[in-house]
């Protein structure tokens, strides 16, 4: 199933890549976030390729919403967002990703993240590591991908924000915590990731998001060796509760 879904998140980033670097009309959702044909297009993707794979496994995705009435109850889902970074699309910055988890009783098992731009596969597997890949086609297999972990490269700390959503509570924090932090900004679930293969230490986050946006991070991270846990030291719960939206959280190496 885990090559499955790696060609899945892969043919979803090449068809964003198809209106990226364009004139592209920009819409807005009742939150204000930004919405685009590519958001859509990747969307209906990941959703058929999934439903193909295994219609059994209901699907939450950013761009599919299902009322909490009927996901209260599942056990196992798969967790989607299939344009992660939207507003670093627009900005044809490069940091944008594709996110699909597969949850099982709260918690995410599997995780895939593309980056279409960049043409970088990371995956995980509960209990089988954190990889990563260079690709931008279809896979036979994952044998040519490389294991990560984390790393302390620095005695530097290395703290990695949002380049789009960054606060004054997030500033706040580094200059009580890590007064002599090295700070670098990336959009999208990319963060996770560079925690993961070590380029990074660590990313408090005290602005909003929802569960799409990092489930698959989490258990790449987490397999990784880093860990996310919220403010107060506690595991993030997925489909708790009716608001998709996360606590604030901490993402790190598990080394500082």
């Amino acid at each position: 199933m885990l090559l499955d879904i790696c060609n899945i998140a892969i043919l979803a980033g090449d068809e964003i890549l198809h209106f990226y670097n364009k004139d592209i009309e920009v819409t807005h959702k009742d939150d204000s976030s930004p919405l685009t044909k590519a958001d859509l297009a990747s969307n209906k993707i990941i959703i058929d390729l999934l439903n193909s794979l295994d219609s059994d496994i209901p699907i939450l995705s950013e761009e599919s919403l299902v009322d909490w009435n009927s996901r209260k109850n599942w056990n196992k889902y798969w967790l989607v967002d299939p344009l992660d970074g939207t507003k670093e699309f627009i900005k044809n910055n490069g940091e944008f990703t594709v996110n699909i988890a597969l949850i099982e009783n709260n918690n995410p098992i599997l995780g895939v993240i593309f980056v279409p731009a960049k043409s970088t596969l990371y995956f995980a597997q509960k209990e089988y590591g954190s990889f990563s890949l260079h690709t931008s086609v279809k896979l036979n297999s994952l044998d040519e991908a490389k294991k990560i972990t984390v790393t302390k490269q620095s005695n530097i700390v290395r703290v990695i924000g949002s380049r789009s959503h960054s606060n004054n509570t997030f500033t706040n924090w580094i200059n009580e915590k890590f007064p002599n932090a090295e700070i670098v900004q990336s959009g999208s679930s990319l963060k996770f990731c560079l925690i993961a293969k070590g380029e990074v230490d660590i990313y408090p986050r005290f602005g909003p998001t929802s569960e799409w946006d990092i489930a698959a991070g989490h258990i790449i991270l987490n397999e990784a060796g880093g860990k996310v846990l919220t403010l107060d030291n506690k595991e993030i719960i997925y489909n708790e509760k009716e608001s998709v939206l996360n606590p604030e959280f901490i993402a790190s190496n598990n080394t500082i």
